[in-house]
């Protein structure tokens, strides 16, 4: 059992869960966002809001790190952790941007599947982050976060073979290309949280 002889800094969890949720948030506007009839236009502005508030969520953890004598793990993880949640925000809400930029009416059915991939990525990462603070019960929350992220592997090579079958025109393939690279990246970016979330329980183990 480690002995501290000065407080530790503990609203970093609470932080990480507030990241994490936004996440959860900024996964179903990209559910309504591609839904039909949708108003794309208002929903990729929800969506800026939410990148927005990762943005002033990830400044307010390193500010507070700075601060912070002692942290309640590795002050580098802290900062890469903060950073690879915010990182997933940033690539769930370009994808939005770019259908309303491209003006693209009519989405591929499969990048439903994509969406609800990150969606399920957003909770298990939501559900996960109070649990940073027992450092318990985390392994299962990195597993399905891989098997998930396989998953999306899977969605993205059978879009890419549908765009590139010949359905599409030239430049609608690359607009759409643009979109589910962003989904794409979205679900690695997803990954990349789990993968740093194993390596500090590891080390706090």
């Amino acid at each position: 059992m480690r002995l501290r002889l000065t407080p530790r800094e503990d609203s970093f969890y609470d932080m990480f869960a507030d990241s994490a949720n936004n996440l959860v948030t900024g996964a179903r506007l990209l559910v309504e966002l591609i839904s039909d009839g949708a108003d794309r236009e208002a929903i990729a502005e929800k969506l800026r809001a939410c990148e927005h508030a990762c943005d002033e969520a990830t400044h307010a953890i390193v500010h507070r790190l700075n601060e912070t004598f002692i942290t309640p793990f590795d002050r580098e993880d802290i900062h890469t952790l903060a950073v690879r949640l915010d990182d997933v925000m940033d690539e769930m809400e370009e994808a939005a941007d770019l259908v309303v930029l491209y003006k693209i009416e009519q989405l591929p059915k499969e990048i439903v599947q994509q969406v609800e991939v990150l969606e399920r990525a957003a909770e298990l990462t939501a559900e996960a982050m109070p649990r940073l603070r027992s450092m318990k019960e985390l392994n299962e929350y990195w597993i399905e976060i891989n098997r998930l992220e396989n998953q999306g592997d899977q969605i993205y090579r059978r879009l890419l073979a549908h765009l590139f079958g010949g359905t599409y025109d030239a430049l609608t393939v690359m607009k759409l290309k643009g979109v589910i690279d962003r989904l794409e990246e979205a679900a690695d970016a997803f990954e990349h949280v789990a993968n740093t979330v194993e390596a500090i329980a590891v080390k706090e183990s």
